[in-house]
């Protein structure tokens, strides 16, 4: 019995350890096997965040690098409308001091507009992949007045109108520019903005906006108070008529333009605008003729005619009409209209070393309403919704910061109450 108590006691005593240390050495493995599998896990959703975080940044710096190139471009174009409009008003200034002719001067300038689908056509060739002939570019096109193409019918009902508008705005304006100063046409010019909103919500149904109709009663605020500026001359009432008739004329086919035609493509309205010189070409050359022999725009000598600065306000308008109209396909919208007001005080400067001309207290305030409104009538339909979507991005940028704080403040009085798992969790 002693010796076979012997014999299991040190085999009881050495199986025992054994057995625990390899419990022990399992617990250990197995342990080892998780923290490996969670760091191999917490390492690949850290590499997922870390490549999904990139590719954000990527994408931030791509969406910022657009929208910076397009400012900068809308800068440029901003510049580039105001120089063009001031600089052909103020041409046209100078031209009627050596040569009145006004309707002239319109039919000229109008008759430059027969190359805008060559230089559109210029731009298909050097910009899309897929590039066209000029009868199939012109085909494709002449869609735009329907299925059978631009016919007879579609000329003269469609086309002529717009045409006779266009021609219409133009000489209202320049026969304005022979009453008043260029301050004072430019900036009753902009109220045209005001009669489309106007028209658009009459004839068109658009939505009605508070705001705008705010603007369109400081437009006709700025008219009246631009008309008191003078003491209500027949002379400066005359100018400020005629260059209101002007924008109405305007508006009229803009409005008119949108009803019948709708929206154009930029092949479309290079054609429509080329269709309008053309026409204006062959159509209404006899009347500037008829005015000469009639000594209603007469010359003495053809060589008198000041052809440097005819064609000086002719290139100007046909460039400010390019940017008007293509200027949209590299920057907003809204940076175009506003060269337009910014050449109201290009021209007031002008005028003022130029000109003898009363910047009276009156015409200060009816030109900074005018303008006022016209930067009104760029707001957006939806610029209500979109204050209130600021201020909630705002106010949600700070309440995390807020919750943080708090967070912050009870993770400390947490941190005092569970230091021995903090420290267990550091451990491992």
């Amino acid at each position: 019995m002693k010796k076979h108590s012997a014999r299991v006691a040190p085999l009881s005593a050495c199986n025992s350890p054994v057995l625990t240390l390899t419990k022990v050495e399992g617990e250990d493995r197995t342990r080892e096997n998780v923290v490996g599998s969670i760091d191999a896990q917490s390492a690949s959703a850290a590499g997922a965040e870390s490549a999904s975080g990139r590719r954000r940044l990527h994408c931030c710096i791509r969406v910022t690098a657009v929208q910076v190139q397009k400012a900068l471009w809308g800068v440029a174009m901003v510049m580039c409308v105001c120089s063009s409009w001031a600089g052909s008003t103020q041409l046209a200034k100078l031209t009627f001091k050596q040569f009145d002719a006004p309707f002239t001067l319109t039919w000229f300038a109008t008759s430059w507009n027969c190359l805008f689908f060559p230089v559109y056509y210029i731009g298909h060739l050097c910009k899309s992949p897929e590039r066209q002939t000029p009868r199939q570019r012109l085909r494709e096109c002449c869609r735009f007045f329907g299925d059978e193409g631009l016919t007879p019918k579609v000329f003269f009902t469609k086309v002529a109108p717009f045409g006779l508008l266009w021609i219409l705005t133009n000489y209202l304006y320049l026969q304005a520019l022979r009453k008043i100063n260029t301050t004072d046409v430019s900036a009753l010019f902009c109220c045209n903005k005001a009669f489309v909103f106007l028209l658009s919500w009459i004839v068109l149904r658009d939505r009605f906006m508070g705001v705008r109709i705010v603007a369109a009663i400081l437009a006709i605020a700025g008219i009246v108070m631009m008309t008191y500026a003078d003491g209500f001359h027949s002379h400066s009432v005359i100018g400020i008529t005629l260059v209101v008739a002007s924008a109405s004329m305007s508006a009229l086919y803009k409005v008119l333009f949108k009803m019948v035609l709708g929206s154009a493509k930029f092949g479309e309205a290079a054609l429509f605008l080329s269709i309008v010189g053309s026409a204006n070409f062959v159509f209404i050359s006899f009347v500037p003729v008829i005015l000469y022999f009639t000594h209603v725009e007469y010359i003495s000598s053809p060589a008198d005619i000041p052809w440097t600065y005819l064609c000086g306000v002719a290139a100007l308008l046909f460039a400010f009409n390019i940017l008007v109209n293509f200027g949209i396909a590299i920057t907003y919208p809204t940076l175009i209209s506003l060269g337009i007001v910014l050449s109201v005080p290009v021209n007031a400067m002008v005028d003022l070393y130029t000109c003898d001309i009363n910047f009276n207290t009156v015409r200060l305030i009816a030109v900074f309403i005018i303008c006022l409104g016209f930067l009104m009538l760029l707001l957006p339909e939806d610029w209500d919704q979109c204050i209130i979507r600021l201020t909630t991005k705002l106010r949600k940028r700070d309440d995390p910061a807020e919750a943080d704080g708090e967070t912050g403040a009870n993770a400390g009085l947490n941190w005092r109450g569970r230091g021995r798992t903090s420290l267990s969790t550091y451990a491992r």
